[in-house]
């Protein structure tokens, strides 16, 4: 590159160190341009105009009089007056920027950047504070960005309206809540080159779990075409998950996968003889496959990854960094087009639990993604226009398509947010957890299912799903300090069942997942049953073919859908407690429940009592379902083998049998997953009565036992906890199910195994929780909603046994 002009730094000559000169943007582009090419992270070249070009022509213009003339004594909240004082300031700033000396500088850096990729090279022209991306503060979406320019006087002029932005309505407000001097905020300007993502994909990633903070993974969105759609929530993108500390490991596998809807794409268009940037409607074809392939994300993931490690070098602790990507369609190449530091849920604190719960329910009038995990309440205010918006109250429910950055000031008072489009990075999600407020994105509907007025609950505490119900709900809030929490001696596990709780839950404190089951994921995530998966031309029911067709559509057959989302999900909860062990039973539907997913009816017996009737172990190895369980057994291989998840233990409910015990042993070995191997543990259930009579023999074939307090309780005491008519007898405190659990834990430590309960009953009876650790049972896994009450009645009682321990002795 020539010599530098006075105001034009190029990338390469800039550092993470130099924000008061260009801006916290444009800083870290130079910093990863320099330091992380070499690693193979590819940054697009471009250059900075620094932020004294701005100054300066302020200054020389005498502007700023004039803007203190028109800003003093602004009252933000009157969004109206806002506007208009906006609109002057804009005209000042970009009026005094007409200076011939800079725009000299600025055409002439185009040129250098011509001759490298090309005469009339497309630009994005995006502005730069220089109090942005800091630590403490997001200065995202304040100020406009302008793409697809070409030629050295449309650069200019797109400088001169980047400048001018640093005015727009919501960079006003934002100033003003978060204490910038409007005066003592500069503005750089970057130039780089564009690339081609209108012809391939473009998104944002975060290294980070955006909900809750958990930071082991790296979560990727993407979308066709530019990337201002997955910005500002103009689409439901298509979202990724890949967990760090395997693929630092060397695995290369996608932990999770959401497919969006990705509506629109933004291409490059001609009007008024002049390109610009326009949306089109994204093809059928394009919305059922995702926008990149697995090869993509794992690319992206580790540009991220790198990214992250090279910030948090410098910094000396932990940078969870926001960075876009972009896909260029022409040679297929991804490059990272911004980064800056998370600033949001990285600073999220895990000193406190805080846990919101509705306390009733009522009709749920729409459905989306949650972002946070809050619970609000208030009358609803669609905005389809800008009346609308200029009529909104505090408190009230902001309801919309998609929001956009100059509505900032009046989201800012909103109760909770809810619109039809975007996913979890999108501006609506990304202002909403700024702020800590509730929001439901990529409803739908939310815009013709609710009204002006109506009085609604907006709820994000029931996992990844956000709801909205008609009236105004009850709910609780509950906080506790977790440097209070007493820690004792047995262990405290967690029981889970939904992937989408897990990064969530996975902050309590805890000592592994002793119950994880397959059953919600197979009933909410893959709908169908596994034998009408794996033989699908066999599936009688036209309507049920017709719906697996729609639901795998995109893999090669449909067995492979089953087997990606089971170890999909269940590589999530792994993914969130490693290393700790997961325990993960294998799939005990009884027959009426199989029977009601799609296809499940012709390949389920109709059963008087479905709950001792063909379930667990006995279905494993049988015709009926030898082909279902292959595929299971397939899934956990993959979360075991191909995501490197090896603190996977797996467990079997309802063995009743010690030959059918080594039956379903063999059939596992002959599947890839083989006891001992590669530290496979297997577990069984102890909830049959036999379990605990023939305990010695059974410890012989498992690792483990996990009594099934349930279900050893109804087979004990002979009692149907179903029915309604004898239930007052199902009782775990009976003095006969006391001596099964002692009989249980006894027989277990004779033979040196774990075992562990995972039943209701230490969470539903605090003496029985006692009597476990009395009788010193090695873990104890209960609900997340149960854990710190049931950590401390185990405390308690550990402390009255070491007293009684003491007193005997002395």
């Amino acid at each position: 590159m020539p010599t530098e002009n006075k105001y034009i730094r190029w990338f390469k000559d800039l550092r993470n160190t130099d924000v008061a000169l260009v801006g916290g943007k444009n800083a870290s582009l130079g910093e990863m341009y320099a330091e992380l090419s070499a690693q193979g992270v590819r940054i697009p070249n471009g250059f900075a105009i620094i932020a004294q070009a701005y100054h300066d022509s302020l200054e020389a213009a005498g502007a700023w009089t004039k803007l203190h003339a028109v800003l003093d004594g602004l009252d933000k909240t009157d969004i109206e007056t806002l506007g208009k004082v906006a609109e002057k300031c804009r005209e000042i700033v970009y009026q005094a920027t007409a200076n011939d000396d800079l725009k000299k500088q600025v055409v002439a850096a185009y040129r250098d950047l011509e001759e490298e990729s090309g005469e009339g090279v497309p630009v994005a022209v995006r502005s730069s504070a220089t109090a942005e991306d800091l630590p403490t503060a997001s200065f995202a979406g304040q100020h406009d960005s302008y793409l697809n320019v070409r030629g050295g006087d449309a650069v200019f002029d797109a400088c001169r309206r980047c400048f001018a932005s640093i005015f727009t309505d919501r960079a006003i407000s934002y100033r003003v809540d978060s204490g910038f001097d409007h005066f003592k905020v500069l503005l750089s300007v970057g130039v780089m080159r564009m690339i081609r993502s209108d012809k391939a994909s473009s998104g944002v990633i975060f290294t980070l779990d955006t909900e809750s903070g958990f930071k082991d993974v790296v979560f990727i969105t993407g979308a066709y075409g530019l990337g201002e759609n997955v910005v500002q929530g103009q689409v439901d993108p298509d979202e990724w998950y890949v967990h760090k500390p395997t693929y630092r490991q060397g695995f290369r596998s996608v932990l999770r996968r959401s497919r969006g809807e990705k509506q629109l794409q933004m291409i490059y268009s001609k009007a008024g003889g002049s390109l610009t940037t326009t949306n089109i409607e994204t093809s059928r074809a394009d919305r059922v496959r995702y926008c990149l392939n697995d090869a993509d994300v794992l690319e992206l993931a580790g540009y991220a990854i790198k990214i992250e490690e090279h910030y948090t070098a410098k910094a000396g602790h932990l940078v969870p960094m926001d960075i876009e990507w972009a896909k260029d369609g022409q040679d297929g190449e991804l490059f990272i087009v911004q980064a800056r530091p998370e600033t949001v849920a990285s600073r999220k604190s895990h000193d406190m639990l805080e846990s919101y719960k509705l306390k009733a329910t009522s009709n749920i009038l729409v459905t989306g993604r949650a972002v946070g995990e809050k619970i609000a309440t208030g009358a609803v205010r669609v905005i389809n226009d800008m009346k609308d918006l200029y009529a909104f109250r505090p408190g009230e429910v902001l309801v919309a398509e998609s929001t956009r950055p100059d509505w900032e000031p009046v989201m800012k008072t909103a109760g909770a947010i809810v619109t039809d489009h975007g996913g979890r990075t999108c501006h609506a999600a990304i202002v909403a957890r700024e702020l800590g407020v509730p929001a439901v994105v990529g409803s739908g509907n939310a815009t013709t299912a609710l009204e002006t007025g109506q009085m609604v609950t907006v709820s994000c505490a029931d996992g990844e799903a956000g709801h909205v119900y008609e009236g105004v709900l009850d709910y609780s809030i509950t906080q506790t300090p977790i440097g209070k929490i007493a820690h004792p001696k047995t262990h405290i596990c967690l029981n889970l069942g939904n992937p989408e709780m897990a990064f969530s839950v996975a902050s309590l404190p805890n000592e592994g997942v002793g119950l994880a089951r397959l059953e919600f994921i197979i009933s909410e995530g893959i709908r169908a049953h596994p034998m009408a998966l794996a033989n699908p031309t066999e599936v009688k029911d036209p309507q049920a073919r017709v719906e697996i067709r729609k639901l795998t559509a995109g893999y090669n057959k449909p067995s492979d859908f089953f087997v990606e989302k089971l170890s999909e999900g269940v590589g999530t909860i792994c993914a969130a407690f490693w290393p700790k062990p997961v325990i993960v039973r294998m799939s005990d539907f009884k027959t009426n429940e199989y029977a009601a997913l799609l296809g499940g009816a012709q390949y389920e017996p109709k059963e008087e009592n479905p709950m001792i009737g063909f379930r667990g172990a006995s279905r494993y190895a049988h015709p009926n379902y030898a082909a279902g369980f292959a595929l299971e057994c397939a899934a956990m291989r993959r979360v075991r083998d191909e995501m490197g998840l090896k603190n996977l233990f797996l467990m079997i409910p309802f063995v009743r049998r010690v030959g059918e015990a080594k039956l379903v042993i063999e059939t596992m070995a002959k599947y890839g997953l083989k006891r001992g191997e590669d530290g496979l543990q297997i577990y069984v259930m102890c909830e049959i009565p036999n379990n605990v009579i023939q305990i010695d023999k059974f410890a012989e074939l498992f690792d483990g036992f996990s009594i099934g307090s349930n279900d050893l309780t109804q087979l004990t005491l002979g009692v149907d906890r179903d029915s309604e008519t004898v239930a007052f007898d199902f009782d775990e405190r009976d003095e006969g199910m006391l001596e099964m659990l002692r009989l249980a834990v006894e027989g277990a430590h004779r033979n040196k195994r774990h075992v562990g309960i995972c039943g209701e009953a230490p969470a539903s009876y605090p003496e029985i929780a006692a009597y476990l650790a009395k009788i010193g049972i090695d873990s104890i896994s209960v609900n997340p909603g149960s854990m710190i009450k049931t950590m401390q009645v185990v405390y308690d009682e550990e402390q009255k046994l070491l007293a009684k321990t003491k007193h005997a002795a002395e």
